[in-house]
């Protein structure tokens, strides 16, 4: 099954909740939905009479994710999970602003989000620093399994992190600190009982760790962990590498031998220069075009969620599902015409000596039937002129005499 939806809760949304979100997915026809945990800031305070002998995910009005409690040796510990009950004396840590109001509203909302078919998912803190470049691996661990309590009460499918950047650090050694941290994460989620899985995001800068040679080491080698496949990212990170349903297929077959036969993977349009990403654009504005991914995924059953982090968000994740039907539609009209299979040809028997041919009658050639001569038409000989007659004037008459006058008697 392939699935569309935002990253984030629609710009056409009227509400600016996670609820209101929600709804709107489901009334575009989307039916997937990526929630964002953009801050992580604390506040604390004294646990209450109230919160005794409570769980976090029964304390009403607030996200708290993390419990201290002091020992006997002035040592504070703290609990991050759904087991562990309150006690008096211990210090409550609550997010700032969280994507609502608490864990009873979550497991709520969670409950909508599978009566709609909408599979959820949960991003964390955009800056992880897993390979330690800036002393923020332990804030980067501590946001991910906040982020693992939220996505387990919304029973969502994966947990989705960036990794950090290289620093000064040699990138085999990056690699070994980042595997080191997620396999705390990841022990960390298993002790709370968290569901979700971790998602490895790759990365759209040659100084951030998340090439997808890296991912799939890290997923063979951290288990619980798969990787997310941002198109954006490796196409710009690989030079424009994906042109073709080849380069799509190519990937998802790398790939394949990592997951358990569910792909996570975001999508939009890139600006890059030097296997670098400069920023996302619409997926009609960027060279990493949807058609030739839509015509891999008509290759064979593909169980694939598609988030759209373009700046159009639901706009390119409905964009994206019309381009599919299209593909589709087309190849249906034109269905592929199977190569005929011919039986196996029987057995051929040497051939025999030829019969030596007798040379062909010749057969007396007929002289061709003259056609009649046409007749000659006769030639009308155009009448003679005659010689126009001379004029001849006519002879003067001689005068007659005068006769004499008489004369009178």
């Amino acid at each position: 099954m392939i699935r569309f939806g935002p990253s984030g809760i629609p710009l056409s949304c009227k509400g600016r909740t996670l609820r209101d979100g929600i709804e709107d997915v489901h009334n575009l026809g989307l039916t997937a939905m990526e929630v964002q945990l953009v801050r992580v800031n604390l506040n604390e305070r004294f646990a209450a009479d109230e919160d005794i002998g409570h769980t976090i995910r029964e304390v009403p009005g607030e996200l708290v994710v993390k419990i201290g409690r002091s020992t006997d040796d002035d040592q504070t510990t703290f609990f991050s999970d759904f087991t562990t009950t309150i006690e008096r004396g211990d210090d409550l840590y609550h997010l700032a602003s969280g994507v609502a109001s608490d864990y009873l509203e979550l497991v709520e909302l969670g409950k909508i989000a599978r009566e709609l078919d909408i599979e959820l998912t949960l991003h964390a803190p955009y800056y992880m620093d897993f390979a330690d470049v800036d002393g923020l691996a332990q804030k980067s661990i501590d946001s991910a399994v906040w982020g693992g309590l939220l996505a387990d009460s919304l029973q969502a499918r994966l947990v989705v992190t960036h990794l950090g950047r290289y620093g000064d650090l040699d990138r085999t050694l990056a690699l070994e600190r980042v595997k080191g941290n997620l396999e705390i994460v990841r022990d960390r989620f298993k002790a709370a009982k968290l569901s979700p899985w971790i998602g490895a995001e790759a990365s759209g800068l040659q100084e951030v760790v998340g090439g997808l040679d890296e991912l799939l080491w890290l997923a063979k080698h951290v288990r619980g962990v798969v990787p997310v496949l941002n198109f954006a990212h490796l196409h710009a990170r690989e030079g424009g590498l994906l042109r073709r349903p080849e380069d799509f297929q190519a990937v998802f077959d790398k790939v394949s031998k990592v997951t358990d036969g569910h792909y996570h993977a975001h999508f939009s349009g890139v600006e890059h220069e030097g296997g670098n990403e400069i920023r996302y654009t619409p997926i009609k504005k960027g060279d990493l075009r949807f058609e030739p991914l839509a015509e891999c995924l008509l290759m064979g059953p593909v169980d694939l969620t598609l988030i759209s982090s373009s700046p159009l968000l639901e706009h390119d994740a409905m964009y994206m599902r019309v381009i599919l039907d299209r593909v589709v539609a087309k190849k249906i009209g034109k269905p592929e015409v199977p190569e005929p299979v011919l039986p196996p040809a029987p057995l051929m028997k040497p051939p025999a000596k030829p019969a030596p041919k007798k040379p062909p009658a010749v057969k007396p050639t007929k002289k061709p039937t003259a056609w009649p001569a046409a007749k000659k038409q006769k030639i009308k000989k155009a009448p003679k002129k005659r010689p126009a007659r001379k004029r001849t004037k006519p002879k003067s008459r001689p005068k007659a005499k005068k006769k004499p006058a008489r004369r009178r008697r």
